[in-house]
């Protein structure tokens, strides 16, 4: 796709990587074939070529985003499946991380959508804070419906809606030892959500890791990954969550270390792009880079060691469908499906490659 960034505009690094990836884009429509928002709307705009044009003329022209342009763009799910779809290699994740913090920098949005967005980043990637918010959601949970027929706080009657009826117990923190013989030593992310949702993610984790032989430690300084602040546009807020990570796993690499192991496929697309987020930030460029390429998915990770042999399960049959962060922004293809048949298990597959 041809461009006419001024050489002005191409002084700035965001800007002159959109550009790089913009000229990758030949039109060809592939990725439409595989975008959940164009399969469901029908809209040409509401597909990544679609969107590629609209971020395209905006950036290129400096133009103060319009509610239209918003509301594309804000539709996409960050699902990455037209990465994997192009033949062009148009890294489009670059591409609309880098137009959302321009429209959170110049795009004044309604109030509701303000406060739901000022809502999610100050309490999401806050494990206490979250905590306390589904505490609270719990006690007025009853006033749902009175939240949604109001159009202001329609988003927290939505949230509301969705709050769990069982909190669980905080999820553990504390290093754990190899049983037997040690091959080495990782540090478990601690993640945010994840770990007030389903703690039982974390503990099953530990218990394989150790079970393996693996010394499982937690970075004392860790935060949030900043996925959620980043995707929001938020690029302050989210690179200070990537330095302060790789601050603390700097801290875990100069004591020897075998993977910043993740449970989270999400959180793990996101701390792989540590490395191109802080490429031009002297202090952190190197040591981001040596993170994102320590950064394993716990699949991706036990794919890699040799595991003991399991003759525990039987005639047990499991669905497995791989989340589009992992398919699409990790590249992990059929090493949890051939995990789980190594273990023993019976493993269906949707029969057709499922939209996100």
């Amino acid at each position: 796709m041809q461009t006419n960034f001024s050489p002005t505009q191409l002084r700035d690094p965001d800007t002159a990587n959109s550009e790089a990836v913009i000229r990758k884009c030949v039109h060809c429509g592939f990725c439409t074939a595989t975008c959940p928002t164009y399969t469901l709307l029908g809209d040409e705009l509401d597909s990544p070529r679609g969107r590629i044009y609209l971020m395209k003329e905006m950036l290129e022209n400096e133009q103060k985003p319009t509610k239209e342009i918003v509301t594309h763009i804000d539709r996409c799910l960050s699902c990455l499946s037209c990465m994997t779809t192009c033949p062009s290699g148009v890294n489009y994740m670059h591409l609309v991380d880098h137009a959302r913090a321009y429209i959170e920098e110049r795009y004044e949005r309604p109030l509701p959508e303000r406060l739901l967005r000022g809502a999610l980043a100050r309490l999401l990637p806050y494990p206490r804070r979250m905590r306390a918010a589904l505490r609270l959601s719990r006690m007025v949970r009853w006033l749902e419906p009175l939240l949604a027929s109001i159009r202001i706080t329609r988003p927290f009657g939505a949230m509301l809606n969705l709050t769990p009826q069982r909190i669980a117990a905080p999820a553990r923190t504390k290093s754990a030892s190899a049983a037997g013989f040690r091959r080495g030593r990782v540090v478990l992310l601690q993640g945010c959500a994840e770990g007030v949702l389903r703690p039982e993610i974390r503990a099953a984790t530990i218990r394989l890791l150790t079970r393996i032989g693996f010394d499982v430690d937690f970075a004392a300084d860790e935060g949030c990954c900043g996925a959620l602040t980043w995707h929001l546009g938020r690029k302050a807020e989210g690179l200070a969550s990537a330095r302060q990570n790789v601050a603390a796993w700097k801290k875990e690499m100069a004591r020897g270390l075998d993977a910043v192991i993740v449970t989270a496929s999400g959180c793990g697309t996101m701390i792989k792009d540590y490395g191109f987020m802080l490429r031009d930030d002297p202090a952190f460029a190197e040591d981001a880079a040596r993170v994102s390429a320590l950064a394993k998915d716990i699949s991706e990770f036990l794919a890699e060691v040799e595991l003991p042999p399991n003759r525990d399960v039987r005639n047990v049959t499991v669905a497995y469908q791989s989340p589009c962060s992992m398919q699409h922004g990790q590249k992990i293809g059929k090493e949890p499906v051939d995990l789980l048949r190594a273990a023993g298990f019976r493993v269906e597959e949707p029969t057709a490659p499922p939209l996100c």
